[in-house]
């Protein structure tokens, strides 16, 4: 069946249609977006408690209130893996939450964690009918999350269907949303899935990269044992490319390979003092806290506690990394960034959270140098003041320097977070792979597929860096294509 032909096969849905006579459009865009109930600003800064508290039942429910069942729904353009967003609205209108939850995870692995991590704004929201009328979108990462959570809380969590075993086998290099989602997809599908993850714990950037305080490995833990119930296989511990070969893949009778091994390489700015101790990439800094317990003094690895912490960035990593450092007891954690707020990449929720949390935001600043004392630790940063020019490729104004704008401040550590680039390891190891000259891997687009007839690729690896719900789509692209393959 069609995208098309579901959509209209649910719109005949007898409930549906009362839905429909009970409530005028008018009436429902006259309904104000709900607002999501946060931590206290004070107590979260000095807590891992997630930040969001969701929604009740009844706020969900008035907010798909405010969903107009578009005949042509654009919010699904808009979804990376195409999740049917005006049916599990209306069933969460409709009080059938269980279903809502149901209807996810015909298109996601990972709803619980979309609802939360997702940059809904710039997706499937930002093309909501509400907005041609000047109104706020319908809250469609809100509504996606509260049908997740109640599904889990309600202890009633159902596992997507498989079809019956074929026999194959199918590696996936990787743990990150990217890998699950391809996973997920191939199991339903009846394939033999086994995922290699090189890190002790199961979920990519999903544990090591996006703290607790926004996503709780509770609930990613939750998602991955979902994925093992319907019979994908994990191995953590495993370096595709070192631990295991794609010619041992090939004798171990995997029959096809979906490389999900991301971008774990961070970049510096190559200027002088990047080389003192206190200075790190957001990559090592959070991979330490949020996997390694560094937080804890009796870790082996225990990080540092700067009290005087700059975050060079303006991501959502970035935001990760100093609201993490405010967490760890910093007096003043900073973010420099070398244009302005309206530039800045990192979701306007994160912004807002940070600045609620006592972040100091130095726009227009950008790093020159580090300076250290006589044991080689960071101790003064020296900034140059910039300006915004014309748009570069991005789409963004150009950073300028202006002439003798330089300023000195205290600093005890540095976070840098200007992007990361591929991890090199698959790339290198196997054998007519081509990539690009930043190291990603050339796939074709419709498909997924690489110059290896039997090597996909998706997410950071191929794009060098991605969202969660695009590193997604691509893991249900690519396990289309193959399916597709493998059956011919």
């Amino acid at each position: 069946m069609t995208t098309e032909e579901l959509i209209a096969a649910r719109r005949a849905e007898p409930w549906r249609e009362a839905l429909r006579r009970n409530r005028k459009n008018k009436e429902r865009t006259d309904i104000s977006r709900v607002r999501m109930d946060e931590l206290d600003p004070v107590y979260r800064s000095r807590t891992n408690e997630e930040v969001n508290l969701g929604l009740t039942p009844e706020q969900a429910m008035q907010e798909a209130q405010r969903c107009l069942d578009c005949p042509s729904p654009a919010c699904m353009d808009g979804c990376p893996v195409g999740i049917h967003i005006p049916t599990f609205i209306k069933q969460v209108e409709a009080g059938r939450f269980l279903e809502a939850a149901r209807t996810l995870k015909e298109t996601s692995a990972l709803p619980a964690v979309c609802g939360r991590v997702c940059p809904q704004e710039k997706q499937c929201e930002c093309r909501c009918i509400h907005l041609k009328m000047k109104k706020e979108p319908v809250a469609i990462g809100y509504l996606e999350r509260f049908a997740a959570d109640y599904e889990r809380e309600s202890g009633q969590l159902s596992i997507p269907a498989t079809a019956a075993r074929r026999g194959i086998n199918i590696a996936v290099a990787g743990s990150g949303p990217a890998g699950l989602s391809f996973a997920g997809d191939m199991a339903k599908r009846g394939y033999d899935v086994t995922v290699f993850e090189a890190l002790h714990e199961i979920g990519g950037v999903l544990k090591y990269g996006i703290p607790e305080f926004r996503l709780p490995n509770r609930i990613v833990e939750v998602e991955i044992d979902i994925l093992r119930k319907m019979g994908v296989r994990f191995l953590n511990n495993c370096i595709v490319g070192k631990t295991i070969t794609y010619e041992d893949l090939h004798d171990d009778g995997f029959r096809g390979v979906f490389v999900a091994s991301g971008a774990g390489l961070p970049n510096f700015m190559n200027i002088p003092g990047e080389n003192l101790a206190g200075v790190m990439s957001s990559n090592e800094y959070l991979t330490r806290v949020n996997l390694m317990d560094a937080a804890n003094p009796q870790s082996d690895t225990p990080i540092l506690k700067g009290k005087n912490v700059a975050i060079i960035g303006g991501g959502n990593t970035a935001m990760d990394s100093v609201r993490t450092a405010r967490r760890l007891g910093a007096d003043r954690a900073m973010i420099v960034y070398r244009r302005s707020e309206e530039e800045m990449p990192a979701r306007i929720e994160e912004v807002k959270h940070a600045k609620e949390e006592g972040i100091e935001f130095l726009t227009l600043h950008n790093p020159i140098e580090y300076t250290g004392d006589e044991k080689g630790r960071v101790r003064q940063m020296r900034l140059q003041r910039m300006t915004l020019g014309e748009a570069d490729a991005s789409g963004r104004r150009s950073p300028l320097p202006i002439e003798g704008a330089i300023e000195t401040i205290d600093v005890d550590q540095v976070i840098v977070s200007v992007g990361v680039s591929p991890n090199p390891l698959i790339p290198s190891a196997f054998r007519g792979l081509e990539v690009t000259r930043r190291g990603t891997i050339v796939v074709d687009e419709a498909t997924m597929r690489s110059t290896l007839p039997d090597v996909y690729a998706g997410g950071d690896i191929v794009r060098g860096g991605a969202t969660v719900i695009l590193a997604m789509g691509d893991g249900r692209k690519a396990a289309s294509a193959m399916d597709a393959a493998l059956s011919e």
